[in-house]
């Protein structure tokens, strides 16, 4: 039998080890909590043909005595390892053994980062996601994945809605009470939890139980929380479409209030990946919202205040971006060695010298640009950058229901001229 194109294909069964030399001499093979038994014969194959096994001193000890490869633990911390793997083993064939799927934030997607995908062949094992939804009868298309490990559990909050299903991925024996007790915080308190540890394994435990009432301080630490969120009571649960209400922040005042940042950020624009500078950020407001709209989302807030700085740290690990990069110091000084940003929020300061001339130069073509002003000053400004650059100018009024005696009137507020353009 030959392929289309006009190769010789292997009989079945045959092994499917690389060639040494092909630039193809290193493998990851994921390794379940059932160790060598619960390995398919392509990745018994792959480990047989090993020169050199590289693991954590439990995954080398599955392999039984019969495979002759040299056995090298990983040292910590781990990283230069495996940047150093082909210098360490030149011309060996490598395998690296990982646990479950190695491209489920494991070590496969860090060695394709470093080589390529062309240079690293990998040999999945069913994740403990997918062990999870089996046991729970999940269907996996409908729940939503967040890891937690070596982040903060905060991570959950933007994902936990009523009604919705999660798995957590957790690194420690106490990632599930953790996580019980920020949901029980932030009003989610009858949510359902299940613990899953060593799933796959003949360790196999199950932990359950509410937020609120959780009954177990610490469990495996090889465990996949999963999370039925209920809300309780009164809890008026936070969307990620911008425009949160106002007092979801803490603030001393210096906020975009709720309506004009919902218009703030359709012009903003926010994209899984992209990059938002939010200088002169204030309670941080905009570059929370912006990575609230999805969890690739990034964002450095520059705040000249330190008190204001550190309440926008709050703010952020509350709402569930505790990602948010907070730089404390005047703009433009402070832009000078930050990332590209693919959009920009000037908030106030318009008039300050250079400010909009550093962060013109600093958006790549495609970035947009959104500047809000409130005073003539700031406005003058933004009509002069209109001329010279374009975009859209918006003056935004709005005016809220305030009782007038025994009845209701309008009370405005100042009204905001929005300059938004694309480079």
């Amino acid at each position: 039998m030959t392929t289309s194109e006009g190769r010789g294909t292997p009989p079945e069964g045959a092994a499917e080890a690389t060639p040494a030399g092909s630039g193809r001499d290193l493998t990851v093979v994921g390794v379940g909590a059932d160790g060598w038994d619960g390995l398919s014969p392509a990745a018994r194959r792959a480990i047989a043909a090993a020169e050199v096994l590289r693991g954590s001193a439990r995954q080398l000890a599955l392999v039984p005595g019969e495979v002759t490869a040299e056995r090298v633990p990983w040292p910590s911390p781990m990283a230069p390892a495996l940047a150093a793997l082909p210098a360490d083993h030149p011309g060996r064939r490598v395998v690296v053994l990982a646990s479950g799927d190695p491209m489920l934030s494991g070590v496969g997607t860090s060695l394709v980062r470093l080589f390529g995908a062309d240079a690293v062949r990998v040999v999945p094992h069913p994740s403990s996601l997918t062990l999870a939804c089996a046991r729970l009868g999940w269907a996996v298309e409908d729940t939503t994945v967040v890891t937690v490990v070596g982040r903060p559990v905060s991570l959950v909050l933007p994902h936990a809605t009523p009604g919705r299903r999660l798995l957590v991925l957790g690194s420690d024996t106490r990632t599930p009470a953790d996580l019980a007790a920020l949901l029980a915080g932030s009003g989610h308190g009858a949510s359902r939890l299940t613990a899953l540890a060593q799933l796959g394994g003949t360790g196999e435990q199950r932990f359950t139980g509410t937020a609120a009432g959780w009954p177990h301080p610490e469990t495996d630490p090889l465990v996949v929380t999963a999370v039925e969120v209920v809300a309780d009571p009164g809890t008026v649960p936070l969307p990620t479409v911008p425009g949160l209400p106002d007092d979801a922040f803490e603030s001393d005042g210096q906020l975009t209030k709720r309506d004009v940042r919902a218009v703030t950020l359709a012009r903003l624009a926010p994209l899984p990946g992209q990059l938002l500078w939010d200088v002169g950020a204030g309670a941080g407001s905009i570059g929370i919202e912006w990575m609230r709209v999805h969890p690739a989302c990034r964002a450095v807030a520059v705040e000249a205040d330190p008190e204001r700085a550190a309440r926008i740290a709050r703010n952020a690990d509350r709402l569930g971006v505790p990602g948010l990069q907070v730089v404390t110091g005047s703009a433009p000084e402070a832009l000078v060695d930050l990332p590209t940003p693919d959009a920009v929020f000037v908030g106030g300061g318009a008039t300050t010298p250079l400010l909009l001339d550093t962060v013109w130069a600093a958006l790549p073509p495609g970035g947009r640009l959104v500047v809000n002003a409130v005073t003539l000053e700031s406005e003058a400004v933004l009509a002069e950058w209109h001329g010279r650059c374009g975009g859209t100018l918006t003056r935004l009024s709005v005016a809220h229901a305030q009782p007038v005696g025994g009845f209701t009137g309008w009370k405005p507020a100042m009204p905001v001229t929005i300059w938004s353009v694309t480079r």
